[in-house]
């Protein structure tokens, strides 16, 4: 099964690809084109990226494609708005809320997302999944990524709607990575020691082959 630094080398390229680029165009295009240039360019390299790969007869990346999608919808309703960037700055924070909501609902109803992300990176046993210990683990890191979303969410929609645009763009990304890297570090170190006593309560019942340390994690992006 492939290690979590497998999975990010593999990853990293389609993440910058589809919405770090954008992203930093966005930003770079703001000065010199103003908002509704801006909003083009970055919606300009998502395309350009899907052309490119055509033409190469190369595999679409999901990622890339629900990046497109969202990124067209998002542009097009912030052009149509009349007020563009307030528009197209609120649209991910409230995605993000609603993410936070998804983790938060999914522990009540049973069903914690953590889990479900989780079988996305690697085909976890059912006995596995089924131990109270790794269920109540699950649970927590649900819950702290809705703690996470949610927060974000409301820290970059009070800094839209009080500071200057040039303020928000330094404060928001500072924020938002802040929060996420606490939620990456806190969720990987919780399923790591879960891993482990998981590993050590197995060994007491019968000999098993350990499973390998790999963290299931949901990092919403947002621009």
């Amino acid at each position: 099964m492939p290690r979590l630094r497998d999975l990010a080398r593999r990853a990293a390229p389609q993440v910058v690809e589809a919405t770090l680029a954008p992203l930093g165009l966005f930003y770079a295009a703001l000065a010199l084109l103003g908002p509704t240039g801006a909003i083009l360019a970055a919606l300009a390299w998502n395309y350009l990226a899907l052309v490119r790969r055509a033409w190469r007869h190369e595999r679409l990346p999901g990622l890339l494609l629900i990046s497109t999608v969202a990124l067209t919808a998002r542009s097009l309703l912030a052009l149509a708005s009349g007020h563009s960037l307030f528009v197209y700055f609120l649209q991910p924070s409230l995605a993000t809320a609603l993410v936070g909501g998804a983790f938060l609902l999914s522990v009540p109803l049973g069903r914690p997302l953590a889990e479900k992300l989780a079988h996305d990176f690697v085909a976890l046993p059912p006995a596995f999944v089924k131990r109270p210990r790794i269920r109540k683990l699950f649970v927590r890191i649900s819950l702290l990524w809705a703690l996470v979303s949610l927060a974000n969410a409301a820290g970059t929609i009070a800094l839209l709607l009080n500071v200057p645009l040039a303020t928000y763009l330094v404060a928001k990304t500072g924020l938002s990575s802040m929060l996420t890297v606490a939620g990456v570090v806190l969720s990987s170190w919780w399923f790591r020691r879960g891993l482990t006593r998981h590993n050590q309560e197995v060994a007491h019942e019968a000999p098993t082959t350990e499973l390998p340390v790999v963290v299931p994690l949901a990092v919403p992006v947002t621009a």
